[in-house]
């Protein structure tokens, strides 16, 4: 298979570095997860990676604490599991740069568009930790951010469920699976892509997203080669 993208920015949740502790980082879960990542490097894919938190911490789950502190937090968790992609990705082979939105100059690069882009083009893995590096955008947002900033070809949202429903299939058996939606019916609908920040931001600057599971990793490659899994979100159709 040809690679259809020749950059893209992934973004992997936090849920799906625990494999099955459901918290905190299962190595052998996120070595798997960084081996379709290394055949697309191989195939001369430029990627872009940011890394959510959820394993860790929830900001907007955290009840009575200040939300700003909260999601501050959120980063923090964020940044331990972009070290913790990042060592999978270089014990494969691969050669990889941590920036993140917060400095921390003794743990990774502090952010710089520029200096990501001359990475990516040498062939080199960025993952983005801290999200945006302020309070009250998720890391669904980051994602959108550095994917326009970066000028992605596409987001591809590594998820736990297998694309986007017209309701919850967890909880409605007859849910229907959408094949292609636009973005205007995903924020008219309230569908559960990304926030609405996010998908704005994406419908603005005209970057598909692609969502599809993570359950089997290879679908990785398998996004990168424009195989028909999981949903595009498009312009308007």
């Amino acid at each position: 298979m040809e690679p259809k993208y020749k950059r893209v920015l992934l973004k992997l949740s936090g849920e799906s570095l625990a494999g099955e502790m459901k918290h905190g980082i299962d190595f052998d879960t996120v070595l798997k997860i960084c081996e379709p990542i290394k055949k697309c490097v191989d195939a001369g894919v430029q990627v872009g990676i940011v890394v959510g938190g959820g394993n860790f911490w929830r900001g907007r789950s955290s009840g009575k604490m200040d939300r700003t502190r909260a999601d501050h937090m959120g980063m923090l968790a964020t940044a331990i599991n972009a070290l913790g992609v990042c060592d999978a990705l270089e014990q494969l082979g691969v050669v990889v740069r941590v920036q993140t939105a917060i400095p921390m100059r003794q743990v990774a690069e502090p952010y710089i568009r520029n200096k990501a882009i001359c990475h990516l083009e040498k062939g080199r893995v960025v993952i983005f930790g801290c999200g945006t590096g302020n309070p009250f955008f998720s890391t669904d947002t980051a994602a959108a951010l550095r994917a326009a900033e970066i000028e992605a070809d596409i987001i591809m949202k590594a998820t736990m469920v297998d694309g986007v429903y017209d309701s919850d299939p967890k909880t409605n058996p007859n849910a229907v699976k959408y094949d292609k939606i636009s973005f205007h019916d995903v924020l008219n609908r309230d569908l559960a892509v990304m926030d609405s920040t996010a998908a704005s931001l994406c419908k603005d600057n005209n970057i598909p997203i692609l969502v599809f599971s993570i359950d089997d990793p290879e679908n990785i490659y398998k996004a990168v080669c424009g195989e028909n899994i999981g949903t595009i979100v498009e312009g308007d159709q």
